[in-house]
């Protein structure tokens, strides 16, 4: 049978199985070996919100989907061209994710009666053949078999062998999709260096999958995806909690001052802390705490001492730093706040993204307790976002907020690296030491220059002995102060100093379409490709629609509310029940409308492409 080879412009795998099925792995080396094609791409993993849910049921399928194209990709896709389903659980959970006629690569191991009784099936259902007849194509290989038919000879144990078979599953989707295999077989010699047997096991898996595609005739058709037109540069696959370590860390080496994170795990921020900790010789300090009080606690402690105070969580524990982040808003030291936002409340969806806590960031702290607040639009961004994030809580000598989630923490693009000189240095006021009769005025701690900002006294340093604590003070002398005009004039001024930072920050600048119409969509975070996509889709159609994405949601950017006024209509997609529509309507009292999902995934570009041709119909 002749194979016909067909060109792609964009593709969308899903790949689907148990938590001990290697989908991860498995699609991050997709992802890599991608990125090294020149392709553009987008990924989403989707991980069990139970850390070890029963191996064979819904609950415990973990997924993994990439975009990827010789085209800008934005989004990680709305639906899939091929879904690789391990057993019969990650059919059942991930086939509404398949385009209608799309692919399926099953392991039919994996669907025998007491996997389909797991995952649910009625006795007299046949979900594979069910497939058929729904008009997708489905490729049937029992995965377990040929990878231990591969291995049988080297000396493994059948468990040991029976953890390859997602290499063999990789194998056959690089020759679907004319991958190279070089990049794997690096990868995996380097992850099992100490284990030679284990990395020969893997790469003989890795080219038996893709040498039986070839043999056995499996696929009627090959498709290859050319590279994608990006700017010239050096370029890695980069998450987005990577991209916040990176950002963390060209702070502390550009700026040369130390760095400080103090943290407790938590998903999905744990990888933060993580990957600070291998960066000493940056100049970063990292510290596990006990909990999250004591976490945010020692950031603040550090920033008194002359180092950046950094600390992450995720909307529960932000919660629990609260008390202390309104200390930070009372002393005026910098502390950066990362929140990677997750599914609620409570525990909630812990795997599952969502963008619930933009309230909490405005509002969630005992009295008026201002706070800057920035937000990353991708896994990218990140890196960019942190720097700025970091560059205000030090210049501004104030707490700042910077809200990611569990999509753009988790999801993974390409990233120019940029140059280190290029960055601009983070610029502490240092006050510096008082010698004996060079100044005879006593040192006011909170005396303030014409933007509202404190100096940054060091403890030990000479003549700049001062009164710090959570108690109200004297607008200059930091003593202790119960005055009522003082205390509202404080109030006034630490409101008035973060807002100050607005003369600090670029104007909103629109991401598509003209400065004035019918429509704007208006987004933060990681609803970003959603909206881009489905924008570029109708403008491409001729509609009247504009599209802006904020970074910068506390203080806004000073022309935002211009530019809200020159539309008819305000349109805002959000993962949350719309919590920064009533914001802008609060602020500058125009009709906004929401357009929500909270469904623990990112929004999908279908839906909201037709609410957008709705409201300019209508």
């Amino acid at each position: 049978m002749s194979i016909i080879e067909k060109q792609k412009k964009e593709v969308t795998i899903r790949f689907a199985g148990d938590s001990g099925d290697g989908i991860q792995l498995t699609g991050s080396q997709f992802t890599s070996t991608t990125a090294l094609s020149g392709n553009d791409l987008s990924t989403f993993p989707d991980y069990p919100a139970e850390i070890r849910a029963p191996a064979g049921t819904v609950a415990g399928v973990s997924g993994f989907q990439i975009h990827f194209g010789s085209k800008a990709i934005h989004t990680p896709g709305d639906m899939c061209d091929v879904l690789v389903v391990m057993n019969a659980a990650a059919l059942k959970a991930n086939l509404k994710f398949l385009k209608p006629g799309g692919i399926i690569i099953a392991n039919t191991d994996g669907f025998g009666k007491k996997d389909l009784s797991l995952a649910k099936y009625a006795p007299e259902e046949t979900p594979i053949q069910d497939a058929k007849n729904s008009g997708y194509i489905v490729i049937e290989i029992d995965v377990t078999k040929m990878t231990r038919e591969s291995l049988k000879d080297t000396g493994l144990s059948l468990k040991e062998i029976d953890r390859s078979k997602n290499m063999f599953v990789l194998g056959v989707l690089y020759w679907l999709f004319s991958r190279p295999l070089d990049s794997t077989i690096q990868f995996l010699n380097r992850k099992f260096a100490k284990k030679p047997l284990i990395a020969e096991a893997n790469i003989k898996a890795l080219n038996d999958g893709f040498t039986y595609a070839i043999a056995t005739e499996l696929f009627s058709e090959r498709y290859s995806v050319d590279a994608a037109p990006i700017e010239p540069g050096m370029y890695r696959n980069i998450t987005g909690n990577d991209a916040i370590v990176l950002g963390i860390a060209a702070v502390a080496k550009r700026s040369e001052f130390p760095v400080f994170l103090g943290s407790y795990p938590i998903t999905p921020a744990s990888e933060i802390l993580q990957g600070l900790s291998g960066l000493k010789n940056y100049g970063v300090t990292t510290f596990q705490a006990e909990d999250e009080i004591a976490a945010v606690a020692s950031a603040i402690g550090a920033s008194f001492g002359g180092s950046l105070g950094i600390t992450t969580s995720s909307g529960p524990g932000v919660a629990l730093k609260s008390e202390a982040i309104g200390l930070a808003t009372m002393l005026e030291l910098p502390l950066v706040i990362v929140n990677v936002q997750r599914a609620g409340p409570s525990t909630g969806l812990p795997t599952k993204t969502e963008q619930s806590d933009l309230m909490q960031a405005f509002y969630g702290r005992a009295g008026e307790a201002p706070v800057a607040i920035l937000s990353a639009s991708s896994p990218a961004d990140c890196f960019d976002v942190t720097y700025e994030a970091c560059r205000i809580a030090v210049e501004h000598m104030i707490p700042v907020m910077l809200l990611t989630d569990g999509y753009i923490a988790n999801g993974a693009e390409p990233w120019k690296l940029p140059k280190i000189s290029e960055l601009k240095p983070v610029d502490p006021r240092f006050e510096k030491a008082r010698e004996n009769g060079q100044d005879d005025t006593p040192f006011l701690p909170y005396k303030r220059d014409e933007n509202l900002v404190r100096p940054w006294a060091i403890p030990g340093t000479k003549g700049l002995a001062h009164r710090i604590g959570g108690l109200e003070k004297d607008h200059e002398t930091g003593n202790i102060s119960y005055d009522p005009d003082n205390h509202h004039r404080m109030t006034e001024m630490r409101e008035m100093k973060r807002d100050m930072i607005a003369n600090f920050i670029p104007d909103q600048q629109m991401d598509e379409g003209n400065e004035t119409g019918k429509l704007l969509v208006v987004g933060w975070g990681s609803t970003y490709g959603t909206i881009k996509s489905a924008v570029t889709e109708v403008l491409e159609d001729g509609m009247d629609v504009s599209f802006l994405h904020l970074r910068y949601l506390n203080p806004f950017p000073k022309n935002l509310g211009s530019l809200l006024s020159g539309f008819e209509k305000i349109l805002v997609p959000e993962i949350n029940r719309g919590q920064l529509s009533r914001i802008l309507r609060e602020q500058f009292l125009l009709p906004v409308e929401g357009f929500n999902r909270v469904q623990g995934v990112p929004l999908m570009v279908a839906e909201l492409k037709e609410k957008i041709i709705q409201m300019c119909k209508s």
